[in-house]
């Protein structure tokens, strides 16, 4: 019998690569989507991978829990996996309500939905390294107390705790990926990776001179979207629900990958980026690596993808994009 999964957030990097991963493995794909006046636009991610016309999309609102019932009583679905949150941290400062109710309450409204409506279904919750912040251990495992830098942390955290919540107090085969950075070239443009990839990318091709950073000597642990997603969908298929670690292991400061980025371009970084302090964190979080040691001996997960064939596909992928729109050769 063929599975259904439901994706909230499917059309967001994750979204459309889960997708991708899902309809090779055979499932039938369904993706909660808000209402918008640029429908036809929004799936833009989605067409890039070649799999927009073989999901189904269904309208509904994370903050309308009547919505999501009635999407999951229609789609009856074998898994869900909620991905979608407001996401950008910086934006978490200037919207930290919104956040709140879309990031953190509507974990609880979907957890909800699926309770009422599909209790037998297996749910992914999407939460985030940024939970550990100020770290509290120079690796962050599923055992390291979290300790969140902003609103967007705080809210993942509600909902990281009310998913452990529903797993305990009402038996649900709900699982958490905490996971680390994770990036591609279907990243938005507001990240500190894609700007870079495509702040290189218009360097590279006469459209600016120069790219304007914060703080470049912070650390990340940085992974391939890809790669990502199928830790998600191993977590699903696990007889027992748990919380797991994905990460490579592996800290780099932002100002090697954007070596990496101009080298790739064949350009020097010193020449073109300018510090500015107006993309400082209120409060920063200097330094993530995440302890996947349990993601790897459980469900036999290991990254694909090293930061340096990320970031030159990114590259690749935005010099491609913005010759395209521009006509630049």
């Amino acid at each position: 019998m063929t599975k259904r999964a439901l994706l909230t957030g499917i059309t967001g990097q994750d979204g459309a690569y889960l997708a991708q991963l899902l309809l090779g493995k055979g499932y039938e794909v369904y993706g909660v989507i808000r209402r918008s006046s640029h429908r036809g636009v929004e799936d833009h991610r989605l067409r890039w991978l070649g799999v927009a016309n073989d999901v189904q999309l269904l309208d509904g609102d994370l903050g309308d829990l009547s919505s999501l019932l009635r999407i999951v009583q229609e789609v009856k679905p074998d898994e869900i996996y909620n991905l979608a949150a407001q996401s950008f941290v910086a934006s978490s400062w200037r919207q930290p309500i919104l956040t709140a109710n879309i990031t953190a309450v509507a974990v609880a409204n979907m957890l909800e939905a699926m309770r009422i409506g599909a209790p037998g279904a297996r749910f992914y919750q999407a939460s985030s390294s940024e939970m550990y912040g100020l770290i509290q251990e120079p690796m962050q495992s599923e055992k390291t107390p979290f300790y969140p830098r902003s609103p967007y942390a705080v809210a993942k955290l509600y909902g990281h705790w009310i998913t452990v919540n529903y797993r305990e107090s009402f038996g649900l085969h709900a699982s958490s990926g905490i996971l680390f950075n994770h990036e591609s070239p279907l990243r938005g443009i507001e990240f500190v990776t894609r700007k870079v990839t495509d702040g290189v990318a218009r360097i590279k091709l006469g459209l600016a001179k120069e790219l304007r950073l914060g703080n470049i000597d912070a650390k990340r642990d940085w992974g391939h979207a890809r790669d990502y997603v199928r830790a998600m969908w191993l977590m699903l298929q696990q007889e027992t629900p748990d919380d797991y670690v994905v990460a490579t292991g592996v800290t780099t400061t932002v100002r090697d990958m954007c070596r990496i980025a101009f080298a790739h371009a064949g350009l020097d970084m010193e020449a073109h980026i300018v510090i500015d302090p107006k993309f400082y964190r209120p409060a920063e979080v200097d330094i993530l690596l995440g302890d996947s040691s349990k993601a790897r001996a459980a469900l036999g997960w290991a990254p694909e993808t090293s930061l340096d064939q990320l970031i030159r596909e990114m590259v690749d992928a935005d010099l491609e994009r913005l010759t395209r729109e521009s006509g630049t050769r």
